[in-house]
């Protein structure tokens, strides 16, 4: 995949948006270690995330390669400055958690759905050659306000054409430890002798951790031709059972038990990685589950993705 022969990232311009969030901070380490890219450009709002990645990657990297550019997708000036001279987007930006995109509908909004429009409409402005947009298992068949606006951002981007740019999404179940992570919770609960808390026994969630989701998203550009949606294959983890082993490695012999809070509204016990109707049109690999808009686009790529 990194053969420099055809490492389609080699001195190539790359901008991560979100790319101090956990995700996009994975695919830039990613992307500087085992690529040659002429330059990173990472994007984002939050200037301490912005100070302590560039101090990890200073003290990594010897190279000058990467850029820090403190800016927000609902900005169309800053966002079209990012873009100038760019050739690949991982566009990981957006609001992620249910309950802040609840109680701010607004910002989910802005940032979910207008921010991305802004990114395509400013991409092919730029001729970016590819975009790949992360989403998440909760935009099939969503029930929350987060999941419906990642759901509109991949159609958005899904159904946007131009001849010089290609979009494709990658659609994602939960990181493991990511920052605001349920695991990072339950170790601030057990740190102050607190119970655990989980909503329902029964609850299920997909899990991968971060180094292979990096890995795999980085997969997928190589991959892309466009229009498709790549689910990630992660495998389901039921919560009560990586509760109770969180308890096993952070406890240190407290007597910690596990709390049932109940369902939160429009809660789901499980996710789903795609729907009936997307499965009709699905090619499977090894790593993903590849989702085509229309059956031509499916026939024409019989194939291709083997």
């Amino acid at each position: 995949m990194n053969n420099k022969n055809n490492d389609i990232f080699l001195n190539k311009s790359i901008l991560v948006t979100g790319g101090t969030g956990t995700i996009g901070r994975q695919i830039v380490i990613q992307l500087l270690k085992y690529h040659n890219p002429k330059i990173v450009k990472i994007f984002a709002r939050n200037e301490y995330e912005h100070w302590k990645l560039q101090n990890y990657l200073e003290l990594c990297f010897s190279n000058n390669k990467f850029l820090h550019i403190i800016g927000d997708i609902r900005d169309k000036e800053k966002l079209d400055e990012a873009l100038f001279k760019t050739d690949i987007v991982f566009h990981c930006a957006s609001l992620k958690h249910i309950t802040y995109c609840e109680e701010n509908p607004d910002e989910a909004i802005k940032a979910n759905v207008i921010g991305s429009l802004n990114l395509a409409n400013l991409a092919i402005k730029n001729n970016v050659e590819k975009v790949i947009g992360i989403s998440t298992d909760k935009a099939v068949e969503p029930t929350t306000l987060m999941g419906i606006t990642k759901l509109l951002m991949e159609r958005y981007l899904i159904k946007k054409k131009n001849s010089n740019t290609i979009f494709s999404i990658i659609r994602l179940g939960n990181v493991l430890n990511s920052r605001g992570s349920v695991i990072q919770k339950w170790q601030k609960q057990i740190e102050n002798n607190k119970n655990i808390t989980i909503t329902d026994r029964r609850m299920k969630r997909f899990f991968l951790n971060i180094e292979n989701v990096a890995k795999l998203i980085i997969k997928s550009v190589y991959m892309m031709k466009g229009e498709e949606i790549f689910v990630l294959k992660m495998p389901e983890i039921s919560i009560l059972d990586l509760a109770k082993e969180t308890i096993k490695k952070y406890s240190f012999q407290k007597k910690i038990k596990i709390k049932l809070i109940g369902l939160r509204e429009r809660e789901k016990i499980k996710e789903k990685l795609f729907t009936e109707e997307e499965k009709k049109l699905m090619y499977e690999t090894n790593n993903f589950f590849i989702i085509l808009p229309n059956k031509k686009i499916y026939e024409e790529r019989k194939g291709f993705y083997l």
